[in-house]
């Protein structure tokens, strides 16, 4: 019987394997930031360890960093206290940092890519759940616990017990208006936000296929939010180029080597998953949420489901969360005032969500009623978007370019939605509080987005494309 690509890699990274108890798994490379890895320095600390295998631990700062001022102090206690521990910390154990001022800083799921530390056939652990998105170069990567942490800074290894494996299949043609994260938030509006729990997801299909290597990593960083341990995507030569000259890339002979086996790295033919999901391209239109889970999302033209069409007890925490968000059954979004757009986060700030976004608001302004925050993922996200004069065209539009940072992803830093307030976000959760206590999030793409903050109220992308067309 063949393999999956998914047990390739996890075979090959297998130290150690006994029945009854779980696999030591090898790790080939750690990234960490500020936020879970103090306790796991404390406990080397405490033990009088030191890092196993310092070079293979990337660190950067993303999660309470402002995203204006970055050469000024951190001005909450909290956040400036935590960014301070990772710098001392990363001194002590002789971790590489990038830091602040750093031109390789930014979201921890943004450098690895962009740098070329992501490669496929290999193991990524983060203390961070999004680390998934790292599986769209056909790696098995996924999110730990600071205890976790601890030991793979240790050992440079976890024990793991193997999960199951899925087939999520996408075929057909897209929509025009519809990307990458309506694919994925689809995909959770069919399954919710649990039914990827024990899986871990391998995406196919040609749709998958035709997307850069930016859109897969959206449709990855989101597969935890269908409770799945990860997602993959095998490689293939969109991957191989995108890899190809990047900073800590192979190089020569070792380059040759790498990507003769990277084309080893697929699911054989007669490879056998636990569960398979099939889904049409042409079923899917913009996307957005509107509830307290991912799963809660509806095509853009539909209504808020009726509580009654719900199990039994089901219900009461549906109409809470219906409650919180200030909606109501049968309603139709398209029209919703919304107070900020946030376009950002590890899911939706690379420079091709920028380009993107740029192309549609050039020569059109955001409405009096919205505050928008654009946020670069990294650093060279953000000196590339200036390079292509992005900023100014997002400037003329009053769309600010910030610098890099998860910013109102979460609510750990200074870049929070007021209590009440109604935010379309690019963020990958929309859970009670996450964006600052109190607000409400509606996930969407980064079209959906930036239509919402031009019209001030949520949009069905396609009326725009659909004028754009007609006038050219």
């Amino acid at each position: 019987m063949g393999q999956t690509l998914f047990d390739k890699i996890w075979d090959a990274h297998v130290v150690s394997s006994n029945e009854g108890f779980p696999d030591i798994l090898y790790i080939d490379t750690h990234f960490i930031h500020e936020v879970t890895s103090p306790q796991a320095f404390d406990g080397l600390r405490d033990r009088g360890l030191p890092v196993f295998r310092p070079k293979q631990t990337v660190a950067t700062a993303d999660h309470n960093v402002p995203t204006w001022d970055q050469h000024l102090p951190i001005k909450e206690e909290l956040s400036r206290y935590q960014v301070d521990m990772l710098t001392k910390n990363c001194a002590e154990f002789g971790i590489e940092l990038y830091g602040l001022g750093h031109p390789y800083q930014g979201i921890v799921h943004v450098i690895g890519p962009e740098l070329g530390i992501t490669r496929p056939g290999c193991t990524y652990v983060c203390g961070d759940s999004h680390t998934s998105t790292h599986g769209a170069f056909g790696a098995i990567a996924f999110g730990i616990g600071t205890s976790q942490v601890e030991q793979v800074m240790a050992t440079q290894c976890l024990l793991q017990q193997r999960p199951k494996r899925m087939k999520i299949e996408v075929n057909g043609q897209l929509q025009k208006g519809v990307g990458a994260k309506d694919i994925i938030l689809y995909i959770i509006s069919k399954i919710s936000a649990a039914g990827g729990t024990g899986y871990f997801v391998e995406y196919a299909g040609d749709t998958i296929r035709s997307l850069s290597m930016e859109g897969r990593m959206t449709i990855c960083n989101m597969s935890i939010e269908m409770g799945a341990r990860g997602g993959l995507i095998a490689p293939d030569q969109t991957t191989i180029d995108y890899v190809k000259g990047r900073e800590f890339a192979p190089k020569g002979e070792e380059w040759d080597k790498a990507v003769a086996y990277w084309q080893t790295l697929y699911s054989d033919a007669d490879a056998q998953f636990d569960s398979e999901l099939y889904f049409d391209a042409a079923d899917i239109e913009p996307m957005i949420t509107y509830g307290t889970n991912p799963g809660m999302g509806i095509g853009i033209t539909q209504h808020v489901p009726e509580t009654a069409s719900f199990e039994a007890k089901e219900q009461g925490s549906y109409a809470k969360a219906l409650n919180y968000m200030g909606l109501h059954d049968d309603e139709s979004l398209i029209g919703k005032p919304i107070d900020y757009v946030f376009i950002g986060s590890c899911t939706n700030s690379r420079i091709e969500d920028l380009r993107e976004v740029a192309a549609f608001v050039k020569g059109k302004h955001k409405a009096d009623n919205v505050t928008v925050w654009v946020v670069p993922g990294s650093k060279q996200v953000q000196i590339q978007a200036i390079e292509e004069g992005l900023d100014k065209i997002f400037e003329a539009a009053g769309f600010p370019l910030r610098e890099p940072g998860c910013s109102a992803c979460l609510g750990m830093n200074e870049d929070k939605i007021p209590a009440g307030k109604y935010c379309v976000s690019t963020s990958n959760r929309n859970f009670e509080g996450r964006q600052g206590p109190n607000s409400r999030t509606l996930l969407a793409s980064p079209l959906t987005a930036a239509a919402a903050a031009i019209t001030g109220k949520v949009t069905d992308i396609r009326s725009f494309l659909q004028q754009e067309e007609l006038v050219s």
